[in-house]
């Protein structure tokens, strides 16, 4: 449940940054940047900031759908 979780939000972080970008200011692009960074870092940690969040709101990593 937790990875499904975890590339839900990514990837609707990254269409909302595109669209602002698009729509707004280039200057979103930069999320869209930190996104893909962060993707990158946790697949050879395996680990992203966004997980202690998830689990503080009661996101079980072993629960499946």
């Amino acid at each position: 449940m937790m990875e499904r979780t975890l590339r839900g939000i990514a990837g609707f972080v990254v269409l909302v940054s595109l669209g602002a970008a698009q729509v707004h200011s280039p200057n979103w692009l930069y999320v869209t940047a930190f996104m893909g960074l962060n993707l990158l870092q946790s697949a050879f940690t395996n680990w992203c900031p966004m997980m202690p969040i998830l689990r503080a709101l009661g996101v079980d990593k072993n629960k499946e759908v």
